[in-house]
């Protein structure tokens, strides 16, 4: 509750000029590690992660996802048709923090945001995009026993970057740290959450405006034969989704690729010739 306290209380700015460009490359490595941030989220939050041969641990084939946001257990494997099954999520959303305050931060101050593990969670795809720029006013995560992690997050997130909160959204974060006013601010460095099985589940909170809708729980996954191969686009075994440019592929969450590395690189144009793409 101090924590936030210390946050400025402003309207929201216009979304004028507002870009995922504007936050740098998509999974830059910001910390130098040889591995994009995207692969790093996965190995952080992931249990019983295994790795494509050959790329010193940083590219997640496979793993087990317990999902803070709806308290399920997501099995994750890395291919055409399933890698958006778990999805990288910006705790504080690009578009919201635009307005409210990174508009005035510098490009490589903007790079660290996006890439910033305490402002990422792996999370369930379908939830993830349920919540597309929602702050706490207008989304919250259905799993409630998550929800002081959550909010204390965006509000950890808010202050090292020094953006402002709406006036509603100061409300609904205060409403959820009064269930838990010993809550810590998190760091960033740990996997985020462990399924209770014995949490409960609520919709996530209206909008001012238009009711937000419950998020249904996921369907239980069951194991179905491998997608037969794409006669027009042939594929190998663990690679992300194909899509008509480098520019989608990064708005979706993926990239970069590396020659001789990632069979993604053959799908795309490399514009400076450096060996890699949709950077």
């Amino acid at each position: 509750m101090a924590a936030l306290e210390t946050l400025e209380v402003k309207g929201r700015a216009p979304k004028t000029g507002y870009d995922r460009d504007m936050f740098g490359p998509a999974w830059a490595d910001t910390d130098h590690n040889g591995c994009d941030t995207r692969n790093d989220i996965l190995a952080r939050d992931l249990e019983s992660e295994t790795f494509r041969p050959g790329t010193q641990d940083c590219v997640v084939l496979t793993g087990v996802l317990d999902d803070p946001f709806t308290a399920t257990e997501i099995h994750f494997q890395r291919g055409q048709d399933t890698s958006t099954e778990v999805q990288i999520d910006h705790v504080v959303a690009l578009s919201d923090a635009w307005q409210k305050g990174a508009q005035q931060l510098d490009e490589t101050t903007r790079t660290e945001f996006a890439n910033d593990p305490l402002n990422l969670l792996a999370v369930d795809g379908p939830a993830n995009a349920q919540k597309g720029d929602g702050d706490a006013a207008t989304w919250l995560p259905a799993n409630r026993s998550f929800r002081c992690d959550y909010v204390s997050r965006q509000i950890a997130v808010k202050a090292r970057y020094d953006l402002w909160v709406t006036s509603a959204e100061k409300d609904a974060m205060a409403t959820v740290l009064s269930d838990c006013p010993g809550q810590a601010l998190p760091t960033g460095q740990t996997a985020a959450y462990e399924v209770d099985t014995t949490a409960t589940q609520s919709p996530a909170p209206a909008a001012p405006v238009a009711p937000v809708a419950e998020i249904p729980a996921p369907a239980p996954v069951t194991e179905a034969p491998a997608p037969a191969p794409q006669i027009e686009v042939p594929q190998s075994a663990g690679t992300d989704p194909q899509f008509g440019s480098c520019k989608a592929a990064k708005a979706a969450g993926f990239g970069p690729y590396v020659s001789g590395v990632d069979p993604e690189y053959n799908w795309y144009r490399d514009g400076d010739n450096d060996g890699t793409n949709c950077e």
